[in-house]
């Protein structure tokens, strides 16, 4: 909004060139976000404690000591980063560009879908909350039109990470594959969301990759350089990643163990389907596969312990998702969270070096 009210002003007053500048959008944007979250956090956090009373229902086949050190912790904390992102995006993003509203299109989407998950845990004390077969369709729905409307504006192209300039186009089965990356992305950061800060800093990290991969992709000279494919106008998310950056960092304050709010199917979701979205805009669903290698491994943790479970009758893990196993184990929860935290840091590096290793 500021970048459309000021920009045509800069010719007059020479400070107002500043929001010319992507960088300079992108920092305002983590501080603005970030700010958002501190100042509402406390106020929202009393606010769920009286309308939750018991907070989130805890499962009871999961670790024994969540009954006692997680009970009345209240939940949908996640409506503190989705207003960050929202308004932060809303005052410093470029406005005309579809990227942008293509994001956070699905960002509320499946913010309001884990909102309504989140409502029904906590009226009706039950942990299940909406079922999946409704969630998965909502889910479905919002990330197949993101998909529709990235093919129309960039094309629907898959970018092979280490190749040069090979790109592969999927054609009309380019919505399914939207439809994988988003849900898919949105679901994993869902399972891996079972410890204090055990989500938010791997979404911070990532989201800090994928702004640089934003940039660099948006920019023509330096995707030239890199030799990869120019994407005309996703610099822009580089502002909306610097708001999930913000609102991560502000969210984390109150979710630092022991927590004071959980985030919620509310927060987790929605940004499972920002990166998932800011992936597919960037064509570079492949590298986030690598970037949230945590959430990734974590999902997949889920998926061999029912299938082992269903077929042979025994399991893999002493609990899935992975980190409820090293709780298994004996690990403290604060050992669990640095350690994922420090594994979706070299990852994500790792992810960062396909942008040269050509």
């Amino acid at each position: 909004m500021l970048y459309n009210l000021l920009t045509p002003l800069a010719s007059d007053v020479a400070i107002f060139n500043l929001v010319r500048y992507l960088t300079f959008r992108t920092g305002a944007a983590v501080l603005t976000a970030m700010l958002i979250c501190l100042v509402i956090g406390p106020g929202l956090i009393r606010w769920l404690k009286v309308k939750q009373k018991k907070g989130q229902p805890i499962r009871s086949d999961g670790p024994q000591s969540h009954l006692i050190s997680k009970a009345g912790t209240p939940t949908m904390g996640g409506l503190m980063i989705l207003i960050g992102i929202l308004v932060s995006t809303l005052l410093w993003a470029d406005l005309s560009n579809p990227y942008v509203w293509a994001c956070m299109g699905v960002t509320a989407g499946f913010g309001v879908i884990g909102f309504l998950d989140d409502y029904l845990k906590v009226t009706k004390s039950n942990p299940k909350g909406v079922p999946g077969r409704y969630k998965f369709v909502a889910e479905s729905i919002i990330a197949v039109v993101a998909a529709i409307c990235v093919a129309r504006i960039g094309g629907p192209t898959l970018m092979v990470p280490f190749m040069k300039d090979l790109t592969i186009n999927l054609a009309w089965f380019y919505p399914v594959f939207g439809l994988i990356v988003i849900v898919g992305t949105g679901n994993a950061v869902n399972l891996t969301d079972g410890l204090d800060g055990l989500a938010i800093m791997p979404v911070i990290i990532a989201a800090s990759a994928f702004g640089l991969i934003s940039y660099l992709v948006g920019n023509i000279i330096y995707a030239d350089y890199l030799q990869i494919s120019f994407v005309r106008g996703s610099g822009e998310l580089a502002v909306f990643c610097g708001a999930m950056i913000g609102a991560g960092l502000g969210f984390l304050w109150f979710n630092a163990p022991p927590a004071m709010v959980f985030m919620g199917d509310t927060g987790s979701l929605s940004l499972g389907g920002a990166l998932g979205s800011v992936a597919l805009v960037t064509k570079h669903e492949l590298v986030l596969m690598i970037i949230g290698g945590l959430f990734v491994l974590e999902t997949v943790s889920v998926i061999v312990q029912v299938a082992s479970f269903k077929l042979t009758g025994r399991r893999v893990f002493r609990m899935a998702p992975l980190h409820h196993h090293f709780e298994h184990k004996g690990w403290s929860e604060p050992t669990i969270v640095i350690r994922f935290w420090i594994i979706a840091l070299i990852l994500a590096l790792i992810g960062l070096a396909t942008l040269k290793l050509r």
